[in-house]
């Protein structure tokens, strides 16, 4: 129990961190700047199965009209699980968030995550990298 409050403290204390941050200015151009939503929508493939997500929290290198950021993908996945007969599967579409770089020319997106599929009765949880196209508005 005494984990769980501490790690729900820390969590307050990083997301208040990143929405302080994300509202400071840059004075130069070019500058990094951790931006909370860049205004974009991705879908892509990982781990056998899709993802759809809107961008999130990021680093950013900007030198207009690319970009280049390291950030959180909150996402929702979309994956069968196979699971042998008789055992629970898990829901074909579930929340999820990755992390990676997404980068970007002009409107044209392209994601590179890394998401982790938890484990199952039937396999270890494991790491998947992945790939996604999307727009950024």
């Amino acid at each position: 129990m005494k984990k769980t409050k501490a790690i729900i403290r820390i969590a307050k204390v990083i997301f208040a961190l990143v929405l302080m941050t994300g509202f400071a200015k840059a004075q130069t151009k070019g500058s990094t700047s951790l931006s909370i939503w860049d205004g974009m929508f991705i879908a892509g493939y990982v781990g056998s199965g899709a993802y759809i997500n809107c961008g999130g929290p990021a680093v950013k290198w900007a030198m207009k009209p690319f970009s280049l950021s390291l950030g959180l993908f909150p996402a929702v996945r979309i994956k069968e699980d196979h699971q042998p007969v008789g055992v629970k599967k898990n829901a074909g579409v579930t929340p999820s968030t990755g992390i990676g770089l997404t980068s970007s020319y002009q409107h044209f997106v392209l994601q590179i995550p890394l998401f982790y599929d938890a484990k199952t009765a039937a396999a270890n949880g494991k790491w998947n990298l992945g790939v996604g196209v999307g727009y950024k508005f």
